[in-house]
């Protein structure tokens, strides 16, 4: 029996240690849960028609994240995990789920050499990733790691769904380190490649804590750039 309770109502919030929570696209589910000391989240995608399955950073705790595909005969086949970057917290359980499911891994070649498990696939900006019948799209934001990426999933019934890892947050870009050039590059990727082409509607979902979308950020850009973090 499955050890992590799922709630069906999604907020964007998930708690440490707590329920994951779902959201049921037309042609897609996510489900969010937090794992590891460090409050990560993990986003298990499944394509509804083909019960294929995708999950967005290994961050930790590889047997919450085995309950949450589940151990019935319906689990989805988990085919990808797709790490956001480079640093240790989003990638703990990697080696282990990854085996546990004979998924492939995939991830930005600048970011690759530093993972437990060399990818089996090494992605670069516009390129696709599939789950089932639903496609993402990659998107490098560089600064917060050389080889961060995002993941872009464009809703045929809706609004976009952004995977950022930790390029994006509600309130700020990614630590940079205060190294200025390093801001300056992501601060940049994050306004030309998402901010001036995504709707305010996009929803995103950060490798730490709660949601927000582009909208309810947009304003803030400007005071972002100026105070310099």
């Amino acid at each position: 029996m499955c050890r992590v309770n799922v709630v069906e109502e999604y907020t964007g919030h998930v708690e440490p240690g707590g329920d994951a929570a779902r959201r049921t696209l037309g042609a897609l589910t996510i489900t969010k849960i937090s794992v590891g000391p460090m409050d990560n989240n993990a986003y298990l995608l499944v394509c509804r028609a083909q019960n294929e399955a995708l999950l967005i950073d290994a961050a930790a705790d590889p047997e919450r994240i085995s309950d949450l595909i589940g151990h019935g005969p319906d689990r989805p086949a988990l085919r990808t995990v797709v790490t956001t970057h480079q640093h240790p917290d989003h990638w703990q359980a990697l080696g282990a789920v990854a085996g546990a499911n004979g998924a492939n891994t995939a991830a930005h070649p600048l970011d690759a050499e530093p993972l437990p498990v060399p990818p089996d696939f090494l992605v670069e900006h516009g390129d696709k990733l599939t789950v089932g019948d639903c496609e993402l799209e990659v998107i490098h934001l560089r600064g917060h790691t050389p080889g961060s990426i995002a993941l872009l999933y464009r809703d045929p019934e809706g609004s976009p769904h952004l995977f950022t890892g930790d390029s994006l947050f509600p309130g700020g870009v990614g630590n940079t380190q205060n190294d200025p050039e390093r801001f300056a590059s992501l601060i940049e990727d994050v306004s030309e490649r998402i901010f001036a082409v995504l709707p305010d509607d996009t929803w995103f979902y950060p490798g730490h804590g709660d949601d927000s979308t582009l909208g309810a950020e947009r304003p803030k850009v400007a005071e972002w750039r100026e105070r310099g973090w």
